[in-house]
């Protein structure tokens, strides 16, 4: 994905509200050998960008006094209560290094799996996000769950995909594989093994002697 960028000479509270009023958000790019460069964004086509997963998760082409250079979303500060975007940052990427970054998931045929269609079971989605780390060009802007087969008090971990290639999972907390959805079985449901079986019916009494 492509966005504009020009270069910001003025920087500041003052010059950053005074940009905000004109229509206009402060950011920066940093990282790599290059200095940290401030620069401005149009509002409109930043805040459009940013309702954009595949902006969130993906090497971003910034088009700077018509020169390209790839960059990847860091950080975005919006305004408390507002739909205001008040600042960005970037980080620029180095094509021969690896970065680490999140990427969402998407969890699919989960309405089609044995733990929905049988077991009546609401699946739920344990994580949205894998931090992951990988050479800029391997970057993937979603990671596929499916759920296809998912049973009635299963859950699928992070062991059970298979990520794309030359991607690896960051972890965090030394969870190795953590789990990503989980389908619960319905309390009461009419799978229930533990569901009582209906009386048989009582034996006809013998007639009483004569």
């Amino acid at each position: 994905m492509k966005f504009n960028a020009t270069l910001r000479s003025v920087q500041g509270t003052s010059a950053s509200r005074r940009l905000r009023n004109a229509g206009r958000v402060p950011a920066i790019v940093y990282g790599g050998k290059a200095q940290p460069l401030n620069i401005e964004l149009d509002h409109n086509e930043i805040y459009h960008a940013l309702r954009k997963e595949e902006f969130h998760a993906s090497i971003l082409s910034m088009e700077l006094d018509g020169k390209a250079e790839q960059v990847l979303l860091r950080s975005v500060q919006w305004h408390p209560y507002k739909q205001l975007v008040l600042h960005v940052d970037f980080q620029r990427v180095d094509a021969s290094k690896a970065i680490t970054t999140k990427v969402p998931l998407h969890f699919l045929n989960g309405e089609n799996s044995p733990a929905v269609k049988v077991g009546k079971s609401v699946i739920s989605h344990l994580l949205t996000e894998l931090e992951v780390s990988c050479l800029p060009a391997d970057l993937p802007v979603s990671i596929e769950v499916d759920l296809q087969n998912l049973e009635a008090g299963a859950t699928v971990h992070l062991a059970d995909i298979t990520l794309p290639k030359g991607v690896t999972f960051v972890p965090r907390g030394g969870e190795a594989s953590p789990a990503l959805a989980t389908a619960p079985i319905k309390a009461g449901g009419a799978d229930s093994e533990d569901e009582a079986a209906p009386a048989a019916p009582a034996a006809p009494e013998a007639p009483a002697a004569e």
